[in-house]
């Protein structure tokens, strides 16, 4: 009876191995990859031997050589970024659980050898799970979701860095501009200040309005101090994110931002494309399924959660008789006297409703977050494009005419000056509006595809800029 039994467990376990799974060569990368190439179009590595290492490195080095745009400073980070690698792994290791649940239980084989008085006796036995193998194909089917699952994960991490990336590169950029303008703002104010001093030393200017030249001055000087400490700050957050080590800390950003689109994005069914296409909804709907099926395992295992079957052969030598041998075979099972699995399948089912709600939960917020997201992009949009179409020209020919004004002594250089500080507002809030559309276009490919929470509201270089210099009005 032991070798038959034995025998039928290694055809079961022959049986199981057949629908084993088996370790992928990119550690489940392809689906991943495949994600984000369709939502943000760019590449992703996995990074595992030296010579792959030093591809990546080589491919950050090209796209280093020349100055950054958006695109090239998203696909360094998701080539170079380590917390994007550290993820990857996290999936590899989900993978190893896949394989792991995919294999049938180990059988036990077990010798034991007890003797005295002259007589001695040898045991053998094979011990199996039946229980766990007759439940691999559920146990097989659930751990596949949690993989598809944990690939989900990971490509939505991909996603939050690509974001967070376009975020920075957004602020970095436009500090830049805002510096480059302050600079500017900041030699013109010295140069009035000490015009004013001058005046003021002949008695052509009275104190208030030396005072106020000068103060326009040292808020400027203010203002450019606590501009470029942001830039600094930010632009070390992009490197930071881009992975960089001390090699790339000198990469170039462009001097500004660039124009905004001749026109917004419509999206009629933002809506619709957002509960269809975010990640995060997806791995929600896996672990739904996921716990669906657990469900059913539980309540058809809900009685019996222990079941061992032992083919056991003895042999035992008396000195008073001939050898004899003895087989059988030993069962063990719980009793369900206490607990009839009834916790079990209210934990499951508990856990199912909990998943359940979290769902729908997070389909109604995905909802409101992509109509939220495309306002905010519509109405950033049409702030920006004012400044660029009405603003910024009306206070170009404002300046102009004041300059001619000027030179023909219809105004005095005060007055020209005043003008002069106003334009400076103009252009500080033309920077800020533009910044604004730009990360408010980010939060919206976020608010469709996943990838986290957008930013919160404007940066701290953006708010110190955007506010007006004090008016020295005369």
């Amino acid at each position: 009876m032991t070798h038959h039994f034995a025998r039928g467990l290694l055809v079961l376990t022959a049986l199981g191995l057949s629908g084993c799974m088996a370790f992928s060569p990119d550690g489940g990368m392809t689906t991943v990859s495949d994600l984000t190439s369709q939502t943000i179009n760019k590449d992703v590595a996995f990074v595992r031997t030296a010579e792959g290492a030093e591809a990546v490195n080589a491919a950050v080095r090209r796209l280093l050589a020349r100055t950054l745009t958006t695109e090239t400073a998203v696909q360094i980070a998701l080539l170079n970024n380590k917390g994007l690698q550290a993820t990857y792994n996290e999936l590899a290791l989900a993978e190893t659980e896949l394989v792991e649940q995919s294999l049938p239980p180990n059988p036990v084989f077990s010798i034991s050898r007890i003797a005295g008085n002259g007589a001695s006796e040898i045991e053998r036995q094979v011990v199996g799970d039946i229980l766990a193998l007759a439940t691999l194909p559920f146990r097989s089917d659930i751990a596949r979701d949690r993989f598809r699952q944990a690939q989900l994960r990971a490509a939505l991490a991909t996603l939050r860095l690509a974001a967070d990336v376009r975020r920075a590169y957004v602020r970095a950029v436009a500090g830049n501009e805002m510096v480059a303008l302050l600079t500017d703002a900041k030699a013109t104010a010295e140069s009035t200040a000490q015009l004013a001093v001058k005046l003021g030393e002949t008695g052509s200017i009275n104190k208030l309005d030396q005072a106020r030249e000068q103060v326009f001055y040292a808020e400027t000087t203010a203002d450019l101090a606590t501009a470029r400490q942001a830039a600094t700050s930010v632009r070390e957050r992009l490197a930071r994110l881009m992975g960089l080590w001390d090699g790339g800390l000198d990469f170039r950003l462009p001097d500004q931002l660039p124009p905004l689109p001749r026109r917004p994005q419509a999206l009629p069914s933002i809506e619709a494309d957002a509960v269809a296409h975010r990640i995060d909804l997806q791995t929600a709907r896996l672990e739904l399924t996921a716990l669906a099926k657990s469900l059913n395992l539980t309540e058809a295992t809900r009685f019996v959660t222990l079941l061992d079957l032992a083919g056991i052969s003895r042999r035992t030598q008396d000195p008073e008789g001939p050898p004899f041998r003895e087989r059988g075979f030993d069962v063990q099972f719980q009793i369900p006297i206490f607990d009839g699995g009834e916790v079990r399948v209210r934990q499951a089912a508990e856990t199912y409703n909990l998943a359940f709600n979290r769902l729908t939960e997070r389909a109604v917020n995905v909802r409101s977050e992509a109509r939220d997201a495309y306002r905010v992009y519509r109405s950033t949009y049409d702030i920006a494009s004012h400044y660029q179409r009405e603003i910024l020209p009306l206070r170009k020919i404002i300046t102009e005419e004041m300059q001619l004004r000027f030179s023909s002594m219809q105004v005095d250089i005060f007055a020209l000056l005043t003008e002069a500080r106003q334009r400076l507002a103009s252009l500080r809030g033309a920077i800020d509006a533009k910044q604004k559309f730009f990360l408010a276009q980010s939060d919206l490919q976020t608010a469709v595809n996943g990838g986290g929470a957008p930013a919160s509201g404007g940066d701290t270089s953006t708010t110190i800029a955007a506010a007006a210099p004090a008016d020295g009005g005369h």
